[in-house]
């Protein structure tokens, strides 16, 4: 009898905690994320939490905690990151409110919650950056952020503390760092000012400072979702599959050049000038493949056409099937409306002048030739010779523009 009463409160335990499983859906999580993408771990801040303490690297070279920001009244930690495009539509706002509010006693801390790995390519055809800590900085400086920005990709576990659920995600704290604001910066996916209606940080921020409480404490954020680590898994799938699918090089003379070049439809078009045996070319191919998955989603194609012997056409193919160069469907199906059958060519004719003389006159001679060229055929960029990658993203990015635009204004009739 004694051994059945010392077993009881085990028993209730057991049955305890099976009654509290009954009912509840419990995670399922496939190479570490469950159905919505979220990781083990994340926890969402609710208002009237604590802010969870950090000891991050910023882009300074130092080491930021939360007790740095100690003797500041209101705290705003702000998670958002290089690549996406809702981030970027905020860009001057966020340092113009950092500007507003410089007399007060305000902190402002942006934190880099990303790691490249849980991107796929395609998600960087937004700007000429990825979301690696080397990236943060030029990303930075070129918005003129004087503001620190720190990285919690390595290990993502600040992501996971506040629940950082997209980028941005916005939490700001008062004094005694409870949260009283989470969500979004403001209502707006757009760069124009005019096109914020509610602007929802600078609203919290003016009540916390007024001594009020916060009018709208709660918004839902919205932007691209936190990059986790663990969407790698799925990313090499799709990757390898780029890998495997089949290049179709056809012949082409000068006046199919001429009609590349003159560009009618509503895409820039990266025309690249190449051959097997010229290595600067072999060498910087990977990069050219690897920009045209980048910019993938966006109005963007990338031509090849080789100077081999048209002999050599089957050595041209190989080539660009090895550097993984076929058309995804995407890119398929904008050829095809266009009545095409391929981006990847061989020239056949005997002068290269003629060549030149329909793509580009301003072209030297040496290969490789590269040009970018706008919609109704104008070249915006060339390079002779091996490209810079980043300097070739730059001039990507500003020709395609943001990618969120205000829908232009029809005149009254």
């Amino acid at each position: 009898m004694k051994s059945l009463v010392l077993t009881l409160p085990i028993l209730f335990l057991i049955l305890g905690l099976c009654s509290s499983v009954v009912g509840e859906e419990q995670p399922v999580y496939v190479n570490g994320l469950d159905k919505n993408g979220n990781p083990e771990g994340l926890k969402t801040l609710v208002l009237g939490d604590k802010a969870p303490d950090f000891s991050l690297l910023g882009i300074d070279g130092k080491t930021h905690s939360l007790a740095d920001y100690s003797s500041s009244k209101v705290l705003m930690v702000m998670f958002t990151s290089n690549h996406c495009p809702t981030s970027h539509a905020i860009e001057k706002r966020l340092q113009q409110l950092r500007d507003d509010f410089r007399k007060e006693s305000f902190s402002l801390v942006a934190i880099n919650p990303n790691h490249p790995d849980g991107l796929n390519i395609t998600e960087l055809g937004y700007g000429e950056f990825n979301d690696s800590f080397a990236d943060m900085k030029p990303y930075a400086e070129k918005n003129g952020w004087d503001f620190p920005y720190l990285y919690d990709g390595d290990t993502q576990k600040v992501a996971r503390a506040y629940g950082c659920l997209a980028t941005p995600h916005l939490f700001i704290f008062d004094a005694e760092r409870t949260l009283r604001y989470a969500g979004r910066f403001d209502d707006s996916r757009y760069a124009t000012d005019d096109s914020v209606k509610s602007p929802d940080a600078r609203n919290a921020l003016n009540d916390l400072f007024a001594g009020r409480p916060v009018a709208v404490p709660q918004t839902k954020p919205h932007g691209c979702s936190t990059k986790w680590r663990e969407k790698r898994a799925k990313h090499a799938v799709v990757e390898e599959s780029w890998a495997k699918i089949p290049v179709v090089v056809e012949r082409i003379d000068a006046q199919g050049v001429a009609a590349l070049r003159a560009n009618t439809g509503e895409n820039y078009r990266l025309v690249n000038v190449w051959a097997t045996w010229c290595q600067p070319c072999v060498r910087e191919f990977p990069d050219l493949v690897s920009i045209s998955r980048q910019y993938d989603m966006r109005n963007f194609e990338f031509i090849s056409i080789s100077i081999d012997e048209p002999a050599e056409l089957e050595n041209a193919q190989a080539f660009l099937l090895k550097n993984g160069a076929g058309l995804t469907p995407r890119k398929k199906a904008l050829i095809t409306k266009e009545g095409r059958t391929t981006s990847h060519y061989l020239f056949t004719g005997a002068s290269q002048e003629e060549l030149a003389s329909k793509l580009d006159t301003e072209w030297p001679g040496p290969v490789p030739h590269t040009v970018l060229i706008a919609p109704g055929g104008k070249i915006v960029w060339r390079h002779n010779g091996m490209v810079d990658p980043a300097a070739l993203r730059t001039a990507i990015v500003a020709e395609l523009k943001a990618y969120y635009q205000p829908a232009p204004v029809k005149p009254t009739p």
